[in-house]
């Protein structure tokens, strides 16, 4: 990169020195728990009216979903009339034992049945595949995801190869550890894209320190780089039987004793990002999708996150049959 734009590189040090001397916020205190099942619980994120939960990926915090008052997802759900409950996974070594398919067996789907009535479940990138897999074993109201995958062999080669090679080079070390760190998965993120990450930062250098985009990039840096282990079970699933052999998308996931299918009973929307290659829009599950313009975190807390809201809002206004 710095051989073919020197400039490029020497603002993205310039940014990176930035982001590492800009200052931390306190953050709030974690909302009302409302349930918990071992180490995972429910928080009340306000609201009234109907349940809505949102299920966060495995790999990072849930706080992308509220992460500040004006891009929060939580609040905006409780503005449309709905209580908002956010799930969180809790910590690494109190669910060390389970895969993809235990942590909804063993912990998702009795926090939804402790709530008491039908929800609305709202499951974001790998969180959108496991509430497809919940929705065939709990009733619920209806079914969004977001940048979530279910057909796996979708995903291109490249993406296939950077995680067979993180895995190749890292599954010993996993297994002896019991658990996958998240920075591993993270560095097979970068790989997809790392003159992104390049930009990124030479767009914060320019940023004014002390404005709220500065702040927001500060706080996203520090999400993405946050989070628990990934349990060894769940690593093995996710790389050798979700990625490696598509199960969910080949209708062969099996998840409380059934399989798992896309074709529910229920309302399902899946929003996709245009430009997203984590959870690339081919990926989605089948149904009725809707494109966001927008990269993968970018329809969370990006400008198009007001796209998502429309999306959300009407969606979650119509009658559920």
């Amino acid at each position: 990169m710095s051989k073919r734009d020197p400039k490029l590189a020497a603002d993205a040090l310039a940014g990176l020195r930035a982001y590492e001397t800009a200052p931390r916020h306190e953050r709030a205190p974690p909302k009302p728990e409302v349930a918990r099942v071992f180490g995972a619980t429910l928080r009340d994120h306000g609201g009234d009216g109907r349940p809505a939960v949102l299920v966060p990926s495995l790999i990072n915090p849930p706080r992308i979903l509220d992460l500040d008052e004006q891009v929060s997802l939580t609040g905006a759900i409780a503005r449309m009339g709905r209580r908002a409950l956010l799930l969180d996974w809790g910590k690494a070594d109190e669910r060390s034992g389970l895969s993809v398919a235990a942590h909804i067996e063993e912990l998702l789907l009795p926090l939804l049945r402790s709530i008491g009535e039908s929800v609305a479940l709202i499951g974001y990138c790998l969180g959108g595949t496991m509430t497809i897999a919940a929705a065939n074993l709990c009733p619920i109201e209806r079914l969004i995801t977001l940048a979530a995958p279910w057909n796996f062999r979708r995903y291109p080669d490249a993406s296939h190869g950077a995680l067979q090679d993180m895995w190749r080079h890292s599954e010993a070390a996993a297994k002896s550890l019991g658990a996958l760190p998240m920075e591993v998965l993270q560095a097979a993120f970068w790989s997809l894209d790392p003159e992104r990450t390049v930009r990124k930062f030479a767009e914060f250098g320019r940023l004014d320190p002390a404005g709220a985009k500065a702040r927001r990039f500060v706080e996203l840096e520090e999400w993405a780089n946050e989070g628990e282990p990934l349990p060894y079970p769940a690593a093995e699933e996710l790389v050798e039987r979700l990625f490696g052999n598509d199960l969910p998308g080949s209708g062969t996931w099996t998840v409380g004793g059934r399989a798992a299918s896309d074709r529910l009973s229920v309302p399902a929307l899946h929003l996709t990002a245009e430009r997203d290659l984590i959870a690339p829009p081919q990926t989605a599950a089948s149904g009725r999708v809707i494109a966001i313009p927008s990269g993968h975190v970018g329809m969370i807390v990006g400008s198009a996150r007001s796209r998502l809201h429309e999306a959300l809002t009407e969606f979650l206004a119509a009658p559920a049959h």
